[in-house]
């Protein structure tokens, strides 16, 4: 008896490391699914303007539709999986990504388009916040859970290899109305992975949902897009540029009055009174802000510049989403060795680099463009894992959720400014053919990209906590 029992152990701790792993992955292509929508959708815009027509501005929105209504509803994902279970609303996000992603497939319209792709946003967010929270559930140890992530970045990581090249392809091929069509697959496998594996999380039904600061949030992003966007097509003195730059002040003041005085509130103050929340956070803003603004601005540059197809611009991406795929594991373990600071610190500063070399590529053929597009992949690949293991360590017991949800808004906040403002410098950009005023546009906005990533390395040499997240018993 007493020699079987060590065996049944054993094997007990084999069966949950097994379950644990299958959670793991199933959650991963939940993430995984949400990436690449973005990147599938970056590369077939081209696609969408020439078989839907419009003007180039309009084409932001199939963008930022989705991101805005990412960015704001993820504080309330969060609060909605501490309170009813992380899950649940996981898999209830699932559903809704594959509803609406057939939809966006039928779509007869750009305006309706736009529409569900918000649909998309709200499904995105409910599956980011708590994928983030089950990991954080299923992994308990700061050791184990820094390899989890590392897998998790791996995984999702591999999104942004795949989704230039597969939307590329499936756009020259099948039109861009198939590249919705793929995510019916990883929504059925990430089910099967997903709900008979992963444990729910303890729930906190003491949490009220916080309706005011969700309203208040919402109007925030969508008035703050869209103040950059019609800025940039309409004039800054436009009444409704104007507008919109009132609203969103507004209701900036209004959603951080009503959190703190909330019992409840959806983002609570106490957090970013934490010096290393705030830095990790405004972190998150500069390196999505970064990649979805480069990644938007290259495929106008690739396609509409220089007259590559769909697929071509895909493969041209792949110096750039490769390293996110495979580094994310190397990451994990310097992580556990030296801590987030250097290695975030140390990605910043080589994203910025790289975007930077951008601007000195003359035409796709040249030789800086790939360079930089390598350099940008591997800074990102020892940036975004410490990233999200240096908040979601921070966040105070229970709050697993409204942290990670936070850090998911936040950057997703950065992905639709990144190509709003990005968009902006441009100048014209969205015509066939590239002339002096075009050229000058696109470097002004690599540039500018530069500069926000750079200051995200700043950030964090000087906020950023310098003590190792496995501490040497």
């Amino acid at each position: 008896m007493n020699a079987s029992a060590p065996i049944s152990t054993e094997k007990s701790l084999q069966e949950a490391g097994k379950k644990k792993a299958f959670a793991l992955l199933g959650l991963s292509l939940g993430y995984y699914m949400v990436l690449l929508d973005t990147t599938i959708v970056t590369v077939a815009l081209p696609a969408m303007q020439n078989d839907m027509g419009g003007k180039f501005a309009s084409y932001e929105w199939v963008v930022n539709a989705y991101t805005v209504l990412f960015a704001s509803l993820l504080l309330s994902m969060g609060s909605l999986s501490d309170r009813y279970g992380a899950k649940r609303i996981f898999v209830g996000g699932l559903v809704l990504f594959v509803v609406a992603s057939v939809l966006c497939c039928v779509a007869p319209a750009l305006d309706v388009l736009i529409v569900l792709r918000g649909g998309l946003g709200i499904g995105g967010a409910a599956m980011t916040s708590t994928s983030l929270a089950l990991i954080a559930s299923l992994y308990e140890k700061p050791e184990e859970r820094t390899k989890a992530l590392g897998v998790y970045a791996a995984v999702s990581g591999a999104a942004l290899a795949a989704g230039p090249v597969l939307g590329g392809m499936l756009a020259d091929s099948f039109g861009w109305r198939s590249i919705f069509l793929v995510n019916i697959p990883i929504t059925v496998l990430s089910l099967f992975l997903t709900v008979p594996n992963a444990g729910e999380t303890q729930r906190n039904t003491r949490r009220s949902l916080d309706f005011a600061g969700q309203l208040t949030a919402t109007l925030f992003f969508l008035a703050i897009t869209f103040a950059i966007v019609e800025g940039g097509s309409s004039g800054w003195n436009s009444p409704f540029t104007v507008t919109a730059i009132v609203a969103a002040v507004v209701s900036l003041l209004l959603f951080a009055a009503v959190e703190a005085y909330r019992k409840s509130p959806m983002l609570p103050i106490s957090l970013l009174r934490q010096s290393s929340m705030a830095a990790g956070l405004a972190a998150g803003m500069a390196v999505n802000f970064g990649l979805s603004g480069c990644l938007f601005v290259l495929t106008y540059f690739f396609q509409q510049g220089n007259g590559f197809s769909a697929l071509t611009t895909g493969l041209a991406f792949v110096p750039l989403t490769l390293p996110m795929t495979l580094l994310p594991m190397l990451t994990s373990r310097v992580v556990n060795r030296i801590g987030v600071r250097l290695p975030m610190t140390g990605g910043f500063f080589v994203t910025a680099v790289g975007t930077a070399a951008l601007t000195a590529a003359g035409s796709p053929s040249h030789w800086l463009l790939y360079a930089g597009l390598l350099l940008i992949g591997c800074g990102l690949a020892f940036t975004i894992p410490p990233l999200v293991t240096s908040v979601v360590s921070a966040a105070p017991p229970g709050q697993a959720g409204v942290a990670s949800g936070t850090l998911s808004s936040i950057r997703q906040l950065g992905a639709a400014l990144g190509v709003a403002v990005l968009s902006l410098c441009m100048n014209g950009a969205g015509t066939h053919a590239l002339t002096a005023a075009s050229v000058t546009g696109y470097r002004t906005a690599l540039l500018v990209a530069a500069f926000v990533l750079a200051g995200g390395g700043v950030l964090t040499l000087l906020f950023i906590g310098k003590q190792p997240v496995r501490r040497k018993s």
